[in-house]
């Protein structure tokens, strides 16, 4: 009999990624939207893993409004870190394994390099406090979750959300033929969703718990990463270069928040392609 799984979130880049992955490795697999179960109901989160006795839950579900977050901080707290308590609470009831990712806004950025697991989180905002108290939920109540923090997620499933990805809003940009300006002094990591999915997956196949970091396994500044994007493509965009002084946000964000994925090269996880790699996948993804 297969394993059941249950995966919050699923209609997401992440979610719809997951659910494919997991089906083709032979799970039973449920999933939820957000707009037909919000996991900030602890009841409904109970009642549906009762009724479905899954083995394990992942938690690809969050709200991600960074700015916004920090006008109305309750609402992210809700989805990002009470909610999380509920999965945990109603995993622990069902004894079932709980996977949770997480972001590398918890930490600050100051540091200089890529982070690894063992380095001391500082969040600088209210959308990166209400994740890292996600992650505190999870450790408070289940003892051996698996935390996979990641970064600048990409993947073909944000062709179809309200939000879309950082590579559609750059080849948007590049239609409507405007000049592209693409901050240059913040670095991260940004991760091709199919890959997040099943390296996750194969964390939990190895029976592995606790922080992974899962990101795209090269910092890089959002400039260049936008410039790699329209290479990939064949464009020839209007993109020029600006910085956080020039470009304000409500919410503090991490100047370098870029992932070192040690814990994964430890275990012996397959390491994360090169981001030209990645851009050049979802690009061929994207058309199909």
């Amino acid at each position: 009999m297969a394993k059941r799984v249950v995966v919050f979130g699923a209609s997401g880049q992440l979610g719809v990624e997951l659910c494919a992955e997991l089906r083709r490795r032979g799970y039973e697999v449920k999933g939820f939207a957000r707009a037909k179960l919000d996991i900030s109901n602890g009841e409904q989160v109970e009642r549906v893993l009762a009724e479905f006795d899954p083995s394990v839950v992942f938690n690809a579900a969050a709200y991600n409004q960074v700015d916004v977050a920090e006008r109305e901080p309750l609402p992210a707290f809700e989805a990002n870190g009470l909610a999380v308590r509920n999965l945990a609470l109603a995993c622990r009831q069902n004894d079932a394994r709980l996977v949770h990712f997480s972001t590398d806004y918890v930490f600050d950025g100051t540091l200089g390099r890529s982070y690894t697991e063992t380095d001391s989180v500082h969040p600088l905002g209210a959308y990166a406090v209400s994740k890292l108290a996600g992650e505190l939920y999870a450790q408070a109540y289940l003892a051996r979750p698996l935390i996979v923090r990641t970064s600048g997620v990409f993947g073909p499933g944000g062709l179809n959300t309200a939000r879309g990805n950082f590579p559609e809003l750059m080849l948007r940009l590049a239609r409507e033929g405007k000049p592209i300006r693409v901050v240059e002094d913040h670095v991260a990591s940004p991760t091709y969703a199919p890959l997040l999915a099943s390296r996750s997956i194969d964390m939990l196949e190895r029976d592995l718990e606790g922080i992974f970091h899962c990101g795209g396994g090269q910092a890089v500044s959002w400039f260049e990463y936008a410039r790699l994007i329209f290479e990939k493509a064949g464009i020839c965009a209007d993109l020029q270069p600006t910085n956080e002084r020039e470009y304000r946000t409500a919410a503090r964000r991490p100047k370098f928040s870029a992932l070192d994925n040690a814990r994964m090269r430890e275990c012996g996880i397959i390491p994360m392609p090169p981001l030209a790699e990645a851009v050049a996948s979802y690009l061929v993804a994207r058309l199909g």
